[in-house]
């Protein structure tokens, strides 16, 4: 079923290219050089995940975050010659073994574990290193850039609240690089274009499901 996004907008297509030229809109501000738009797998959803990697556009980026390690490893492997193929960075999250396994091109780690930033930089000084903040003290781990969320309503957390634009800039406020994550489409980007967002992280507005 396509998302009540898509299918008011007309089609996925539509949807992803109005996402992929937010994104780079918030990029070209704020970027450095990091990805603009950063899919996250959801092992909740039935989702053909190497067609949505495909259709990534070029520089952006993948995080392969199932749950389950071994079906953490098929999907990271599948998706390996698939972003080398369309220029996107493949991170893996919050295993650091299997990302060295597959030669991914970065980690993600979640808050609990974002002391770890600065020490798995230092063993790979070329990996993209990225983790979630949900607090103030998280937004100053020595990664590469932080992903903040939930900035909207979103169906990965039913029944959460969003923090909404003007919650997530305070939050946000200093830091240096920031993904806008959660409730992420291309209606509701439109209400991020004014925070300094090097760009947002999605998974909804992204997918068929």
């Amino acid at each position: 079923m396509v998302s009540a996004i898509v299918a008011g907008m007309g089609s996925l297509g539509e949807a992803r290219g109005k996402l992929a030229r937010a994104a780079a809109r918030l990029n070209a501000r704020h970027g450095r050089g990091l990805p603009p738009l950063i899919l996250m797998t959801d092992d909740a959803r039935d989702v053909d995940w190497i067609e949505a990697v495909a259709a990534l556009p070029r520089g952006a980026a993948v995080i392969v975050r199932h749950r389950d390690p071994r079906a953490r490893e098929m999907l990271a492997r599948r998706l390996r010659g698939v972003t080398r193929a369309a220029g996107v960075t493949l991170v893996i999250a919050d295993d650091e073994a299997l990302a060295v396994r597959v030669r991914a091109d970065g980690l993600h780690i979640p808050q609990r574990h974002g002391v770890r930033a600065a020490a798995i930089k230092s063993r790979h000084p070329h990996w993209l290193v990225t983790a979630s903040a949900h607090d103030t003290a998280a937004m100053r781990v020595q990664a590469d850039a932080v992903i903040v969320g939930p900035v909207f309503a979103t169906a990965s957390h039913p029944g959460a609240h969003g923090l909404g634009a003007v919650r997530f800039a305070s939050l946000a406020n200093g830091a240096r690089h920031v993904y806008a994550l959660g409730g992420v489409d291309a209606i509701s980007v439109q209400r991020l274009f004014a925070l300094p967002l090097c760009g947002v992280a999605l998974i909804g507005g992204w997918v068929r499901s």
